[in-house]
């Protein structure tokens, strides 16, 4: 296909070889080229973008993946968007896989959510459309003023599962906490397998700081006028860490959206294998393994971790041969085709289910 005659260009927002190489894959599977374009970094920090074509006119897609440096990647995005709405692009639509800082999606105590503020820097700096995939909450489209297509990776998955696991109808469905339980439950339907939910949490978890269960304090120091007496609040209690389900001569495939510090996922294989499961798998759409992750997986009893492409994770694939790599790029391309067509994307969303 001849670019200048396809009404829309394809951009990546990062130069650098192991960003790019999705946004290569897309390209290849659309029959066009790569858009001319260099991001760099100055001496001093500053984020430069030069646009080495024209975009007068045309439909331009910036795709984006998430290194390591989460917060380069943000400003590498912004500052490309509004160099080419400032260069009269006609719609500027941004291809963000992973996007970042969702799990910042929700108020904790006095902090904010960062989720919100990230989608309103994109439309202002000219973003008029967004393709990601797996929102760790499908609410976080509600934050956008403009349309956002949220993609799923679980038909990947799925296949995976199908053609790569051996004995695979021997398995059973693992959600490592009940609020993922929806998830799993739509993959163990699907698959007509069984399900488990891990339940409960160990000693000192990190939840115990995140939820709040210990606020208000239990003792009341007041100075003055004590105002309304309000009945006293009740701490959340959970019960120590258990699997509900059985895994006993089983494969266990525990399904999550991401895989970072893999702390909960390591606690969950040693459970399931003193449970009785004889084999371990983590499915997940995105790959981060920040820190020891690939370190931490290769020393423990996950068998492999199975996640797409939509994080660079070359380096940590190195580190550790369990993890394996699935393509996700056909979905992207033909999200981008039928976007600049202006054909339905209901085909893209077939059987899946709300809960996916």
């Amino acid at each position: 296909m001849n670019i200048s005659k396809s009404g829309y260009r394809v951009f990546s927002a990062n130069s650098t070889a192991t960003c790019i190489e999705l946004a290569r894959k897309i390209t290849e599977r659309l029959g066009v080229d790569l858009g001319k374009s260099v991001v760099y970094q100055e001496s001093n920090g500053e984020t430069r973008v030069d646009v080495k074509e024209s975009v007068r006119g045309q439909d331009i897609f910036i795709i984006q993946t998430i290194p390591r440096d989460v917060n380069t990647a943000i400003m590498e995005l912004l500052v490309m968007a509004y160099a080419l709405k400032t260069s009269c692009a006609k719609n500027i639509i941004g291809v963000i896989p992973y996007f970042p800082y969702s799990k910042q999606c929700k108020m904790r105590k006095r902090g904010s959510i960062v989720c919100k503020l990230l989608a309103s820097m994109l439309t202002k700096a000219g973003l008029t459309h967004i393709i990601t995939m797996d929102l760790h909450q499908k609410e976080i489209q509600g934050f956008f003023s403009c349309p956002v297509d949220n993609l799923r990776a679980s038909p990947f998955l799925i296949q995976y599962i199908q053609e790569e696991i051996p004995d695979y109808r021997n398995a059973v469905i693992v959600a490592k906490s009940p609020s993922a339980a929806k998830r799993a439950q739509s993959y163990a339907e699907r698959l007509r397998l069984g399900l488990a939910v891990i339940h409960g949490e160990g000693h000192g978890s990190e939840a115990d700081m995140a939820d709040g269960r210990h606020s208000p304090p239990a003792t009341r120091t007041t100075t003055g006028h004590t105002g309304l007496e309000l009945p006293l609040m009740m701490a959340k209690e959970k019960p120590p860490i258990t699997v509900v389900g059985d895994v006993g001569g089983r494969i266990a495939i525990i399904v999550d959206d991401i895989v970072d510090n893999v702390e909960e996922f390591v606690a969950a294989a040693d459970l399931l294998k003193e449970r009785g499961a004889y084999k371990i798998y983590i499915m997940a759409t995105h790959g981060l393994l920040s820190a020891e992750a690939p370190t931490r997986i290769e020393e423990s009893a996950i068998d492999e971790v199975v996640v797409t492409n939509t994080v660079p994770h070359e380096l940590q694939k190195l580190q550790c041969p369990k993890i394996k790599t699935v393509d996700v790029s056909m979905i992207l391309a033909e999200a981008i085709r039928r976007i600049h067509n202006g054909e339905s994307m209901a085909y893209l969303f077939r059987n899946i289910a709300v809960d996916d």
